[in-house]
């Protein structure tokens, strides 16, 4: 589905770098502190990240997302929350944003699955980018990855586990006994609405 373009998007992030920092490549190797650093890509509108970042303070949350109109309405959702920072980027760039081993969660929320073969590079589960996220992520660092698309999920825990990673709180239907913790995106809650099944899957890489 092609997005509207949200005229004065640009602006709205522009007007609001201490949340959208210009130049993030900058901020590399020094994003969190002392504090845990979790990191959705594909961040979308924000409801997700809004909402984890109210709930656990101590964590510092940022949003990689490269269409401005879809990150304007995040930025705006973000008035209170000082542990909420975005990236307007590209998450091919996510090496020169972010140090080796700094970052300790990666959510990949109903990513775009990329159907068609010669779109696979593109997949966020495709091995190009779980390597990627290997460099990146902690030594206790996971990977937290939702979709509804049960083909894409197959795929993705095929190559998570090809790819050295290891699985756990693997499940086919998420909302069939819900966690009390679990936060929903705004395309959860919709296909929630329609009945549809949310597939889910924790991946890490073993402390060698």
């Amino acid at each position: 589905m092609r997005l509207r373009k949200r005229p004065g998007a640009i602006e709205i992030l522009r007007e609001r770098p201490e949340i959208v920092p210009p130049r993030p490549k900058e901020l590399r190797g020094r994003w969190a502190g002392k504090q845990s650093l979790h990191v959705e890509l594909g961040t979308g509108k924000g409801q997700f990240l809004t909402e984890m970042a109210e709930k656990h303070p101590a964590v510092s949350f940022i949003g990689v997302e490269k269409i401005e109109s879809v990150l304007s309405y995040a930025v705006e959702r973000n008035d209170q929350q000082d542990n909420l920072r975005f990236i307007h980027g590209d998450v091919a760039e996510l090496g020169d944003y972010f140090a080796d081993g700094e970052v300790d969660r990666i959510y990949l929320n109903f990513t775009d699955p990329w159907p068609k073969t010669r779109h696979e590079k593109r997949r966020l589960t495709y091995p190009t980018f779980l390597r990627l996220y290997e460099r990146l992520l902690s030594p206790t660092g996971d990977i937290h990855f939702k979709t509804d698309n049960e083909d894409f999920f197959t795929y993705s825990v095929m190559y998570f586990s090809q790819n050295g990673y290891h699985l756990r709180n693997l499940t086919l239907d998420l909302h069939e006994n819900e966690p009390e913790d679990n936060v929903r995106t705004e395309y959860e809650q919709k296909f929630a609405e329609r009945g549809q099944r949310i597939f889910r899957v924790e991946a890490y890489l073993p402390i060698s």
